[in-house]
């Protein structure tokens, strides 16, 4: 109880800045915190995140509690059943707290909606924690809650990671339940853990993944805990890996180039060998963003209907992707394979292929998006994010792990890009780069 009643102050201290939290269930909360209190005073078997206070990003289903998913068409939306990610969550002892806030529909890199504003950055509350999981990543970096629940399709675990200075986790696609999705063999979204540390990160992990019969890409974790793997990696295991400065062909910003180099440099002294090579998957942009376009007319396939309701990004993608032919999704498929080879080439010789998380600052929570990056007009609001888009296009396992700072005080993340199934491998590699970075762990945001 006493660390769920911590949350609650500290949620009540800053949300009102921040704007991280839409929806409280204090009442629920305090229910399941009595009930962990009296596990653990009977002797009970308990689960990994026993009494911990999760937040769950407003787009996944929480029984009981209102899921809004940033729109207006659900502002009044009360799921009857948990997501099946919740469950496990519930399952794990986690207790979940309230919902954070998304775009629409999670359609964003930023974190804004009509229905609850916009979502503050802890380290400035003028600035963007960037999207779709912003306001998970804003309640974890700011003290309101240990660890979080985000989604990732496009970059929306691993970029406000970045901006927060945490650690996020896109996982394998089938690792976590996606159930109830209306997809069920997207290999595109997929949960992960928004935490302070690998460690943490992979403790969520090992709460949330379970096989699920009812999905046809549902996989068995090959590990009994995700955490202990990790540590057994961390004591046994010589990694390598490869640092591709700009395999996404958008400039990145000198400063930030300059702390990303600086910490694969360190490390050296954690057991990683390191080297540099030139790769490049810029030539799947095109190929991403008409597949995300097939990928939306999929998840809103029952409200065609109301098009017009659905605002800004999400209204646009809709329109993209009704004007795709069978031969351009294809096209894009088969560009896909090629980069997923071309990635899994570098898997020969390397463990991880590291690369700059972002190639900007956090920017002012008004703009939708930065119009322009490194003097280059960006088209859209998917633009500046195509570091993390080019990963998911080929449905790997990264995470962003936050390396050090710029001159503005404002936190730079490292992505660290493994094959499927290789979560423990790329939190060792997390883990090993805040251990050769030490001074990153010692800033903290908005205290």
């Amino acid at each position: 109880m006493e660390v769920l009643e911590a949350s609650l102050a500290r949620i009540e201290e800053v949300n009102p800045t921040l704007n991280a939290f839409v929806t409280l269930d204090r009442e629920g909360a305090k229910a399941a915190a009595i009930s962990a209190d009296k596990m653990v005073r009977e002797g009970e078997t308990l689960g990994p995140i026993h009494g911990l206070p999760i937040a769950i990003k407003d787009i996944t289903e929480t029984a009981g509690i209102k899921t809004t998913y940033g729109s207006a068409i659900c502002k009044d939306y009360v799921p009857q059943e948990d997501a099946e990610v919740v469950r496990q969550i519930r399952a794990s002892g986690g207790i979940i707290l309230g919902k954070t806030n998304t775009p629409e529909f999670a359609t964003g890199g930023v974190t804004s909606n009509e229905l609850f504003g916009a979502t503050g950055n802890p380290w400035d509350p003028a600035l963007t924690p960037a999207g779709s999981s912003g306001g998970s990543a804003a309640a974890v970096a700011s003290g309101m809650v240990p660890l979080a629940q985000g989604t990732d399709f496009g970059a929306s675990v691993r970029v406000p990671a970045a901006f927060c200075g945490l650690v996020g986790l896109r996982t394998t696609p089938g690792l976590i339940s996606n159930d109830p999705m209306p997809l069920p063999w997207d290999h595109g979204q997929v949960h992960g853990p928004l935490a302070r540390s690998p460690e943490d990160a992979a403790l969520l992990l090992d709460a949330m993944a379970a096989f699920d019969p009812r999905s046809p890409i549902s996989v068995v974790p090959p590990w009994a805990s995700a955490r202990e793997e990790l540590k057994r990696i961390n004591s046994d295991e010589t990694l390598s890996a490869c640092f591709a400065d700009n395999l996404a062909g958008i400039q990145i910003d000198p400063e930030i180039a300059g702390i990303c180099a600086n910490a694969v440099a360190n490390l050296s002294t954690q057991g990683v060998a390191t080297e540099q090579v030139s790769f490049d998957v810029s030539d799947g942009r095109d190929a991403y963003l008409a597949l995300r376009g097939e990928w939306m007319i999929g998840q809103r396939f029952h409200q065609l209907d109301r098009l017009e309701d659905f605002t800004g990004n999400l209204n646009a993608n809709l329109k993209e992707g009704l004007a795709l032919t069978v031969p351009e999704t294809q096209s894009a498929r088969r560009i896909q394979q090629d980069i997923l080879l071309r990635y899994h080439a570098m898997f020969r010789d390397f463990d991880v292929i590291l690369t700059p998380m972002t190639p900007i600052f956090p920017f002012p929570v008004e703009w939708p998006y930065p119009t322009e990056v490194g003097g280059v007009t960006m088209q859209n609001y998917m633009d500046w994010l195509a570091p993390a888009f080019l990963v998911t296009l080929a449905g790997l396992v990264a995470a962003s792990v936050p390396v050090g700072y710029g001159a503005n005080g404002l936190p730079v993340g490292l992505q660290v890009i493994g094959p499927k199934l290789s979560e423990p491998k790329v939190l060792s590699i997390a883990s090993r780069l805040l251990a050769a970075n030490p001074d990153v762990s010692k800033r903290h945001c908005f205290d």
